[in-house]
Protein backbone atom coordinates (compact mmCIF):
# COMPACT_ATOMS: atom_id res chain seq x y z
CA UNK A 1 0.00 0.00 0.00
CA UNK A 2 1.76 3.14 -1.19
CA UNK A 3 0.44 6.53 1.05
CA UNK A 4 -0.39 9.11 -1.18
CA UNK A 5 1.09 13.23 -1.14
CA UNK A 6 -2.39 14.12 0.13
CA UNK A 7 -2.43 11.76 2.53
CA UNK A 8 1.14 11.76 3.95
CA UNK A 9 0.80 15.45 4.55
CA UNK A 10 -2.26 15.15 6.62
CA UNK A 11 0.16 12.12 8.88
CA UNK A 12 2.72 15.06 9.09
CA UNK A 13 0.78 17.99 10.14
CA UNK A 14 -1.16 15.42 12.94
CA UNK A 15 2.44 14.45 14.15
CA UNK A 16 3.44 17.67 14.33
CA UNK A 17 0.30 19.61 15.44
CA UNK A 18 -1.54 16.49 17.43
CA UNK A 19 -4.78 17.92 15.11
CA UNK A 20 -6.23 18.93 11.64
CA UNK A 21 -9.10 20.65 10.62
CA UNK A 22 -10.09 18.97 6.97
CA UNK A 23 -13.61 19.97 5.10
CA UNK A 24 -15.98 17.78 4.49
CA UNK A 25 -17.28 16.17 1.20
CA UNK A 26 -20.37 13.43 0.42
CA UNK A 27 -23.24 12.36 2.19
CA UNK A 28 -22.37 9.56 3.85
CA UNK A 29 -22.59 10.93 7.53
CA UNK A 30 -25.73 12.74 7.18
CA UNK A 31 -27.12 14.58 8.91
CA UNK A 32 -23.91 14.77 11.38
CA UNK A 33 -21.32 15.59 9.12
CA UNK A 34 -23.07 17.99 6.11
CA UNK A 35 -21.34 19.12 2.80
CA UNK A 36 -18.53 22.09 3.23
CA UNK A 37 -18.30 21.37 7.20
CA UNK A 38 -15.06 21.36 9.09
CA UNK A 39 -14.03 18.16 10.68
CA UNK A 40 -11.26 18.19 13.14
CA UNK A 41 -9.57 15.69 13.83
CA UNK A 42 -7.08 14.25 16.80
CA UNK A 43 -4.16 11.49 16.41
CA UNK A 44 -5.71 8.05 17.91
CA UNK A 45 -4.35 4.77 18.91
CA UNK A 46 -6.08 2.42 16.86
CA UNK A 47 -5.81 -0.47 20.00
CA UNK A 48 -8.23 2.25 21.91
CA UNK A 49 -10.95 2.67 19.41
CA UNK A 50 -14.61 2.22 20.91
CA UNK A 51 -17.72 1.36 18.84
CA UNK A 52 -19.30 4.40 17.11
CA UNK A 53 -16.14 6.51 17.24
CA UNK A 54 -15.90 8.41 13.48
CA UNK A 55 -12.40 7.56 12.65
CA UNK A 56 -10.23 9.16 9.47
CA UNK A 57 -8.90 6.61 7.63
CA UNK A 58 -7.64 5.58 4.30
CA UNK A 59 -7.99 3.06 1.87
CA UNK A 60 -6.09 0.70 0.00
CA UNK A 61 -6.63 3.42 -3.10
CA UNK A 62 -5.68 6.19 -1.44
CA UNK A 63 -9.27 7.45 -0.91
CA UNK A 64 -9.59 9.54 2.66
CA UNK A 65 -13.05 8.86 4.37
CA UNK A 66 -14.81 9.43 7.80
CA UNK A 67 -16.84 6.79 8.91
CA UNK A 68 -18.28 5.22 12.04
CA UNK A 69 -16.06 2.13 14.20
CA UNK A 70 -17.96 -0.96 14.07
CA UNK A 71 -15.81 -3.39 14.95
CA UNK A 72 -12.50 -5.37 14.57
CA UNK A 73 -11.61 -8.72 12.65
CA UNK A 74 -9.17 -11.26 12.86
CA UNK A 75 -8.98 -12.41 9.17
CA UNK A 76 -5.88 -15.24 8.77
CA UNK A 77 -4.45 -14.04 12.44
CA UNK A 78 -4.47 -10.26 11.37
CA UNK A 79 -6.30 -7.60 12.77
CA UNK A 80 -8.86 -5.58 10.38
CA UNK A 81 -11.21 -2.65 11.51
CA UNK A 82 -14.63 -2.58 10.26
CA UNK A 83 -16.39 0.92 9.10
CA UNK A 84 -19.66 1.97 8.00
CA UNK A 85 -21.14 5.53 7.25
CA UNK A 86 -23.94 6.71 8.65
CA UNK A 87 -26.15 6.69 5.46
CA UNK A 88 -24.23 3.76 3.41
CA UNK A 89 -26.10 0.63 3.31
CA UNK A 90 -22.82 -1.95 3.49
CA UNK A 91 -19.50 -1.52 5.38
CA UNK A 92 -16.61 -0.23 4.28
CA UNK A 93 -13.29 -2.57 3.19
CA UNK A 94 -11.50 -3.80 6.01
CA UNK A 95 -8.50 -1.86 6.95
CA UNK A 96 -5.66 -2.53 8.60
CA UNK A 97 -4.12 -0.11 12.28
CA UNK A 98 -1.44 1.68 9.61
CA UNK A 99 -4.53 2.91 8.00
CA UNK A 100 -6.39 5.07 10.73
CA UNK A 101 -5.42 8.31 10.61
CA UNK A 102 -6.94 9.95 13.79
CA UNK A 103 -10.29 10.68 15.63
CA UNK A 104 -13.34 13.00 15.10
CA UNK A 105 -13.42 16.04 18.13
CA UNK A 106 -15.64 18.40 16.43
CA UNK A 107 -17.11 19.80 13.58
CA UNK A 108 -18.00 23.65 12.36
CA UNK A 109 -20.67 24.28 10.45
CA UNK A 110 -21.46 28.31 10.12
CA UNK A 111 -21.11 29.83 13.03
CA UNK A 112 -21.98 26.33 15.26
CA UNK A 113 -19.53 23.83 16.40
CA UNK A 114 -20.76 20.24 17.43
CA UNK A 115 -18.11 18.93 20.14
CA UNK A 116 -18.27 14.88 19.62
CA UNK A 117 -18.13 14.51 23.39
CA UNK A 118 -21.51 16.32 24.10
CA UNK A 119 -24.52 14.58 24.19
CA UNK A 120 -26.05 14.56 20.98
CA UNK A 121 -23.39 13.33 18.67
CA UNK A 122 -23.40 10.53 21.26
CA UNK A 123 -26.82 9.83 21.13
CA UNK A 124 -27.10 10.15 17.72
CA UNK A 125 -24.37 7.45 17.61
CA UNK A 126 -25.89 4.69 19.62
CA UNK A 127 -29.03 5.08 18.11
CA UNK A 128 -27.95 4.34 14.46
CA UNK A 129 -25.92 1.65 16.04
CA UNK A 130 -28.77 -0.48 17.92
CA UNK A 131 -31.62 0.89 14.51
CA UNK A 132 -29.45 0.00 11.69
CA UNK A 133 -32.50 0.50 9.52
CA UNK A 134 -32.43 3.97 10.44
CA UNK A 135 -29.04 4.20 7.80
CA UNK A 136 -31.50 2.98 4.89
CA UNK A 137 -34.33 5.77 6.16
CA UNK A 138 -31.32 8.00 5.84
CA UNK A 139 -29.87 6.71 2.30
CA UNK A 140 -33.38 7.17 0.85
CA UNK A 141 -34.10 10.57 2.12
CA UNK A 142 -30.81 11.92 0.43
CA UNK A 143 -31.53 9.71 -2.58
CA UNK A 144 -35.12 11.58 -2.96
CA UNK A 145 -33.44 14.95 -2.45
CA UNK A 146 -30.80 14.49 -4.68
CA UNK A 147 -33.24 13.36 -7.45
CA UNK A 148 -35.88 16.42 -6.72
CA UNK A 149 -33.04 18.67 -6.44
CA UNK A 150 -32.01 17.72 -10.46
CA UNK A 151 -35.46 17.60 -11.88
Amino acid sequence: MQINGEIQLILNVLKKFGIIELPSYGTSMYPLIRLGDICTFEKCDPLFLQKGDIILFFTNSGQLIAHRFYRKEIINSKTYFIFKGDTNLGTDEPIVASQIIGKLLKIKRKSNEINLSSLSPFVWGKTLLLFPIISYWLRLYITRRKHANFI
